[in-house]
């Protein structure tokens, strides 16, 4: 049976609090980041630094996203891994094997990561090789959020986020419906991979594709992020913050709704403004 996943997310330390006239020594709460590596079988993939807790859906989100596999048929088990030398769980190892028949071209991935903003690879070849590797079309043609319905985003986002709550230092992704409800939510250091989590859970719930649905997150946009949620067919990405020129013009050329700068009842349409009413 595979392991349960670590909800490591936040760890107390000292702290001296200062005031105006006088300092104390007391204790706070962080939020927890550790490097998480994920091997394809043997073969050490990628070791990204997330907040623990949810890797499997952080793993399985990440293979997806970045283009390495386009259903949980080609994935024949995901699990933590074990310590070599006391063969225990290691909690920062995630392990993925294939199913049979199933191969992966590893040098042909080490030379196309081309997500990360500092990559250096122009936009036009990155849009491009995104638009061959997604799994599915982006479609939303009945989804239309009302601005009083996606004002009111952020506070609800804010509302499923405890260990932010705790400490003051995650960001957030939130699946959401044409309603507002929202039908996920999940945690992390670092906005991609909690974008990654949320869709990696909908992959191995069988929830793919993410049509006439929305995804909100806490922090700014940038292209990682939006092919990311481009992957999962998703038409609609909102964010608390704002967008980069790239996820702008990422969104007019798939068909996406932009929503940037989303806070205190105002908010700003960048791309495909008839989702919007």
């Amino acid at each position: 049976m595979p392991r349960s996943e670590s909800s490591r997310a936040s760890a107390r330390v000292a702290v001296r609090r200062v005031g105006a006239q006088q300092s104390d020594e007391d204790s706070d709460l962080v939020a927890v980041e550790e490097p998480l590596e994920i091997r394809l079988g043997e073969q050490s993939l990628s070791i990204t630094m997330r907040t623990p807790g949810d890797d499997l859906n952080l793993a399985t989100g990440f293979l997806f996203t970045e283009g390495i596999i386009s259903d949980m048929a080609q994935i024949d088990s995901v699990d933590h891994g074990t310590d070599e030398n006391t063969e225990e769980a290691n909690e920062n190892v995630v392990v993925v094997d294939l199913a049979d028949g199933v191969s992966i071209d590893m040098e042909r991935l080490q030379r196309n990561f081309y997500t990360t903003s500092s990559c250096g690879v122009c936009g036009k070849s990155s849009i491009e090789a995104l638009t061959a590797q997604a799994h599915y079309e982006v479609k939303g043609d009945t989804l239309c959020m009302q601005p009083d319905v996606l004002s009111g985003l952020p506070d609800a986002l804010m509302r499923h986020q405890q260990t932010f709550f705790d400490t003051g230092g995650l960001h957030a992704a939130g699946l959401f419906d044409g309603g507002g409800k929202f039908l996920d939510v999940r945690e992390d250091v670092g906005r991609h991979n909690a974008v990654d989590k949320l869709i990696g859970h909908a992959l191995r719930q069988d929830q793919l594709p993410l049509w006439d649905m929305g995804i909100l997150v806490s922090g700014r946009v940038s292209f990682e992020i939006m092919q990311k949620v481009r992957m999962a067919g998703c038409p609609f990405v909102a964010a608390v913050g704002a967008p980069s020129s790239m996820a702008v013009d990422m969104a007019w050329e798939f068909g996406m709704t932009l929503v940037g700068f989303l806070r205190d009842g105002r908010f700003n349409v960048y791309a495909t403004p008839a989702r919007v009413a």
